[in-house]
């Protein structure tokens, strides 16, 4: 401490020393007692600025002898926590080999008393536990079953009452009657024509029976769903236009006829929207078209497979299947059913069609196994069939009268096309009255009178349940020419 002043003292005295010095450019001569008692002043400033630092100095060194006799008094801490430690370790490292030799006796002792080595023993006891385990799991299957068979009607009745809900659609199918609204009194008498050609020429051309009545809607009867769509569309071309009359009539339904692809691909487009399917090949897309022209027992076929599909994709949901393949098979399962030009049955000929198009195996198993006439090869092919007899066995889904009615006016349309000669034939009435048209090429006037009765024994033979059967026989020849334009002057 005495060093420490000491130095501090004499760098005090030298500082002072110096500032006594004037500066060499500053000549100004000060008097000696002047002189003297700033420098004493200076002095007294400098010794209490010293004993202010010493002060300081002292302080800090109290505080460094302080934190130094703490960290003392933690050092002896933690060497007596550690010779503590120590010292718990080697009694808990005693205990633990008189466990250990205590274990061995006992495990001798054991050993000596049951004749058993340890492998032994532990063989035996999990033989043991084994016998024990398997009982408990063999009574535990047999409660899980016994509680899955009394509630499985109820959980079946509840996936497919929730599956039913789903199904609902609001898809709108006509079965033998379509309706088109008139604008005004006039279009009707335009539809009539003079002295009913026009209704003739329509009902000639198209197969369809017109009814007209005071109200100013036409109502078009047909069994045949697409002739009687056909009629339809072309109506409607007819009054927008407004040129109603028998050439007119023939070409807008010839224009109608042949555009059938393009309505059958947008009314396909129509199902596979409602059941959330998309970008399929257009040929298939065009198929399904036809399911709203095509009836199985008195059920539209559209109606059917979009509330099938609903069906079946809300179970695939509960059973957690692939919804994808169920949507798919579902939409497909009676596309058999549309293809005509093909023999067998609707679900061969629905399987061989979609081979074509390469689609996943899962799917066109679900359309082969639909029927049951092979076993099931996965749980979505059980779904699509669940679907379908949900969809097609609910009372009001189908009735056998209106597709035998579709099977007798079918058969009375073949039979009168068997007959050479004959072009066209529409069945009306409930097929009681038959309109046959024949190729003038072949047939004569004097030929027609007898083929209309020929036409007429055989349905008595093959209709007789229809009673009375009216048959008009049309022949009609036309001529046109194109006279050359010849200019004048």
């Amino acid at each position: 401490m005495n060093k420490i002043f000491a130095k501090i003292l004499s760098l005090f005295k030298s500082k002072t020393k110096k500032e006594k010095t004037p500066p060499p450019e500053k000549k100004v001569v000060k008097p000696v007692e002047t002189k003297r008692e700033d420098v004493e002043q200076e002095i007294k400033k400098k010794e209490l600025e010293m004993v202010r630092v010493l002060e300081e100095i002292n302080k800090r060194e109290r505080e460094v002898e302080r934190k130094s006799r703490l960290l003392d008094e933690r050092e002896n801490y933690l060497r007596r926590k550690e010779q503590s430690l120590e010292a718990k370790q080697r009694d808990i490292s005693r205990k633990q080999q008189e466990i250990e030799q205590l274990r061995k006796k006992q495990l001798a002792a054991l050993e000596e008393i049951a004749a058993l080595s340890k492998e032994e023993a532990r063989k035996q006891i999990i033989k043991e536990t084994e016998k024990k385990l398997t009982a408990w799991i063999a009574r535990k299957t047999k409660e899980a079953e016994e509680t899955i068979k009394a509630n499985e009607e109820e959980l079946s009745r509840e996936i497919l009452a929730e599956a039913l809900r789903h199904g609902v659609t609001d898809f709108v199918a006509e079965y033998t009657v379509s309706s088109v609204e008139l604008p005004n009194e006039e279009v009707k008498g335009k539809i009539i024509g003079r002295e009913g050609r026009n209704i003739r020429a329509f009902e000639r051309a198209t197969g369809v029976e017109l009814e007209l009545d005071e109200s100013n809607e036409v109502r078009i009867s047909s069994f045949d769903a697409i002739r009687r769509e056909i009629a339809k569309i072309s109506l409607q071309k007819l009054i927008r236009d407004g040129r109603i009359q028998p050439v007119r009539i023939e070409e807008v339904v010839r224009q109608t006829k042949a555009q059938m692809d393009k309505i059958l691909l947008e009314e396909g487009k129509k199902i596979c929207q409602a059941v959330g399917v998309y970008n399929l090949p257009t040929e298939i897309i065009k198929t399904i078209g036809k399911y709203k022209y095509r009836f199985s027992f008195g059920q539209n076929l559209a109606v059917h497979t979009i509330e099938e599909t609903k069906i079946g994709v809300a179970i695939a949901h509960e059973l957690k299947a692939d919804v994808k393949v169920v949507r798919l098979g579902c939409l497909l399962h009676d596309i058999g059913k549309v293809i005509t030009d093909e023999e067998g049955s609707h679900v061969q000929v629905g399987v061989d069609f979609l081979k074509r198009f390469r689609l996943p195996e899962k799917v066109i198993a679900c359309v082969a196994e639909h029927h049951e006439d092979r076993p099931f090869s996965s749980v979505e092919s059980a779904i699509v069939w669940i679907a379908d007899a949900a969809s097609g066995s609910r009372p009001g889904a189908r009735y056998q009268a209106h597709e035998e009615y579709l099977k007798r006016m079918t058969h009375i349309e073949e039979t009168v096309k068997s007959f050479e000669g004959v072009k066209d034939v529409a069945a009306y009435q409930a097929g009681r009255e038959i309109r046959v048209i024949v190729e003038p090429e072949k047939i004569s006037d004097d030929e027609l009178t007898i083929l209309v009765h020929k036409i007429a024994e055989k349905l008595d033979e093959e209709a007789k349940w229809a009673g009375q059967i009216r048959i008009t026989a049309i022949r009609e020849t036309r001529a046109a020419v194109t006279a050359p334009l010849r200019g004048t002057g």
